[in-house]
């Protein structure tokens, strides 16, 4: 019974997070089913290679002893650097799966930059430690707080010492934007070391989202945790099996499942049939899922609940013991100095408009807020959207020359 429960979930939430990668079926006639079919199995290194461009592998240790593997389009002596962070249940890959002229690692890497992509303890990429196996509950006792705290200042110290820059650039989406409020809070230091930050589809408040399927899990937080901690789950949504039979057989153009894949898409991320095509879903699939820990869940749904931005809540006397009061403490987002670009989406029904706007309140720091100018665009669209470099890379790249010496400042509002 277990056994079945345990693939049921697994099997449910697969689809529903396909459905949040795909709509129409529009894109890249040139791009083959054999091409399809090889991307989807390709690693991130390798899928980089196969396209021309140089990639390395590098390795960290953070301080807590997670093994992290970042993936690197490394440019001249001369170039700026940038880290690119990826979203929940992500990976580096998320930034290479649309090919060259549409990824936004790719375009990074014309524009001449140095380019790394960091991957967070328990995807795919990531999934190491010295002493504890990913088999052991105790490897999984960690949210994104932690990749915040820990993963993002062992990467980013990594770069800068490989490449020999004072500062780098840093561009995050979803997740890979809540870890970095996590550590320019928690570690103020590391605010000298990051010239700018693109936030792509931000997350800090969630007090606002309009998903009606993460409303109703958000809803019941305190009782997911309970119960997946009698099933024994720990992890959610690792990259496999499930997720290559769904991209490459119920999810492509021809088979009759595919509206399964397709239209739960509103229930998740906002309906947008325009900028994302089945074509590309059993790519997407091949990637992710990638993995997460449920605390990372979990960490996000009391986001939820409690409308605020506020470390991990693990019970009154457990947080008296911890953080020395009842209540988990919040973020103090005005204590971040780094200049920080918000992109949001009016279609986004998990970093909502609302959400965003309030969030820009609370950033000192934010130099510019833009909307991404088309009304249907969502939240994947950020990373997986046709027009993305016409409607979001572009104005990105353009924001970020003003970094390139890392000496420029700017007090300009890019509306």
């Amino acid at each position: 019974m277990f056994f079945w429960t345990n693939v049921v979930v697994h099997v449910t939430l697969v689809f529903l997070f396909s459905s949040c990668v795909r709509s129409d079926s529009n894109y890249l006639d040139e791009y083959s089913s054999s091409e399809v079919q090889e991307d989807a199995l390709l690693d991130t290194f390798s899928l980089i290679k196969k396209y021309g461009y140089p990639c390395e592998i590098h390795r960290v240790y953070t301080e807590d002893n997670y093994l992290l593997e970042m993936h690197r389009i490394p440019g001249n002596k001369s170039s700026p650097v940038v880290f690119l962070q990826h979203g929940l249940l992500s990976s580096s890959a998320e930034w290479v799966l649309m090919t060259p002229g549409r990824g936004l690692a790719y375009l990074l890497a014309d524009a001449g930059y140095d380019v790394w992509m960091g991957n967070a303890r328990g995807n795919t990429y990531s999934r190491s430690h010295a002493t504890i196996k990913p088999t052991s509950s105790s490897y999984w006792k960690f949210s994104w707080h932690e990749i915040g705290y820990y993963d993002l200042p062992a990467m980013i110290d990594y770069v800068i010492k490989e490449t020999g820059v004072p500062k780098l650039q840093y561009i995050g989406f979803s997740q890979g934007t809540t870890v970095f409020w996590v550590l320019m809070t928690t570690r103020p230091e590391y605010n000298d070391k990051i010239s700018a930050m693109q936030a792509l589809a931000p997350v800090a408040y969630l007090g606002n989202v309009r998903s009606p399927l993460i409303r109703f899990l958000g809803t019941f937080t305190n009782s997911l945790e309970i119960a997946l901690k009698l099933l024994g789950t720990n992890e959610i949504l690792p990259n496999g099996k499930i997720n290559e039979i769904a991209g490459q057989s119920l999810c492509i153009d021809e088979s009759i499942t595919q509206a399964i894949c397709t239209n739960l898409l509103f229930l998740i991320c906002g309906y947008n049939a325009e900028q994302l095509n089945t074509t590309m879903l059993p790519v997407v699939m091949g990637h992710t899922p990638a993995g997460a820990s449920t605390r990372q869940l979990i960490h996000f749904g009391q986001l939820y609940k409690s409308g605020k931005f506020e470390q991990f809540d693990h019970g009154w006397f457990k947080n008296k013991r911890i953080y020395g009061t009842y209540k988990p403490p919040a973020y103090k987002l005005s204590a971040i100095r780094t200049p920080v670009f918000l992109h949001y989406a009016d279609n986004d029904w998990l970093s909502t408009p609302t959400d965003v706007k309030k969030l820009a309140t609370q950033l000192r720091s934010a130099v510019g807020i833009y909307r991404v100018p088309l009304a249907k665009f969502n939240h994947l669209d950020f990373v997986f959207a046709i027009n993305a470099t016409e409607l979001l890379y572009n104005r990105v790249i353009n924001i970020m020359k003003v970094f390139m010496n890392e000496s420029k400042r700017t007090n300009t509002l890019f509306g």
